[in-house]
């Protein structure tokens, strides 16, 4: 095999990945079916290489170096439902399977157009189906848990294929049984059980509901939920732009810390959580603005917005660390390690990063 560093263009990570980072991989595979997916990874299992199983990109910090093994890009494609359109849409709901390959933000389109309930607060979140259940991805008061039926997955361990139902899926805040165990569980679809209908899920968050003059709980249409959560993401740097540097992050780099009220700083928002722990979630954006690293923060020495920053906070969002363009993996973490240390030594509270790290440390 060739040495990292002698591929091609095609096998360089920064290619790849919505930071724009990461240097090139020692082979590249691209399945384009279950098939050649599984085979692509249990093929470099059997000869003791790493992997690095690729999707839409849009969760990964790799190494400036690159890495030294094998990626598999998932492209596998299709979306089938046991319902037609032609349905009524009060006949109860719809099962959606969904391969591991498809685009989220096409997944969720497809939803709101055919009238399937439950994705549309999820719109603008880039990156394939198949990471989804892995992160349990969500935003504007939606996770894909609330609506995650089952989970097809390769079990690495155990060499055989597996539906895992959503209760046996340990969900949690950004957190799932197949984060639990990095590296075993290949997902190769994901099954979502969904309500058929022209109007969203009750709508949970409060921003959102604003946006769309309804109160929290209420209801609104499928379409303009999803066209309120794109302004309101764009409006972050949240919605994928060539042009913006902004977009050229990992997306949230931060999880909201999840910890005892009795920790929570003073003026700090705070929400219950329903896990029977007592414990609240607050706003990590919340800590890094009131720690002193405001929108376009820079690390010493470099100029916020000048063209010597190489890697910045977003000048829309405090918890989107970006690539102004010519950073390097290095630049970003330095400045991710200043936010995350700055934050603890202010509240004594530590963030932990929500992206894959992939050949580098925090």
């Amino acid at each position: 095999m060739p040495e990292p560093g002698s591929g091609s263009v095609e096998d360089r990570l920064a290619d790849h990945t919505t930071l724009r980072l990461g240097g090139p991989a020692r082979s590249w595979v691209t399945a384009t079916s279950e098939a050649e997916l599984v085979a692509a990874v249990s093929e470099a299992d059997a000869a003791g290489e790493p992997v690095l199983v690729l999707g839409g990109g849009s969760n990964l910090v790799v190494a400036d170096e690159g890495f030294a093994g094998t990626v598999v890009a998932v492209a596998t494609t299709g979306i089938t439902a046991d319902v037609d359109d032609e349905d009524e849409p009060g006949c109860g709901g719809a099962l959606v399977r969904v391969a591991a390959g498809e685009a989220w933000d096409d997944v969720v389109a497809t939803a709101v157009r055919r009238g399937w309930v439950g994705l549309e607060a999820l719109s603008g979140i880039p990156g394939s189906t198949g990471a989804t259940p892995i992160q349990n991805v969500g935003a504007y008061g939606q996770e894909v848990a609330q609506t995650i039926a089952r989970v097809r997955v390769w079990d690495r361990h155990e060499r055989e294929v597996r539906t895992i139902a959503a209760a046996d899926c340990a969900f949690a805040y950004r957190h799932s049984r197949f984060k639990a165990e990095p590296g075993r569980h290949l997902v190769l679809d994901v099954t979502f059980q969904l309500r058929r209908g022209t109007l969203s899920a009750p709508v949970g968050y409060a921003e959102l509901a604003r946006t769309l003059g309804v109160a929290v709980g209420e209801r609104a249409p499928l379409a303009e939920v999803r066209s309120a959560v794109l302004g309101l993401r764009a409006g972050k740097g949240m919605v994928l732009d060539p042009a913006d540097h902004d977009t050229w992050s990992a997306g949230s780099f931060f999880t909201n810390p999840i910890i005892s009220p009795d920790l929570v700083p003073q003026g700090a928002p705070s929400w219950p959580q329903e896990d029977g722990r007592g414990l609240v979630k607050t706003s990590a954006a919340w800590l890094i603005e009131h720690a002193g690293y405001g929108k376009g923060y820079v690390v010493p020495g470099e100029v916020a917005g000048g063209a010597a920053a190489r890697a910045s906070l977003s000048t829309k969002h405090t918890l989107a660390v970006t690539n102004r363009g010519g950073a390097t993996t290095e630049d970003l973490l330095s400045l991710a390690r200043a936010v995350r240390d700055g934050v603890e030594a202010a509240y004594g509270i530590r963030l932990v990063e929500e992206p894959v790290l992939v050949g580098c440390e925090l």
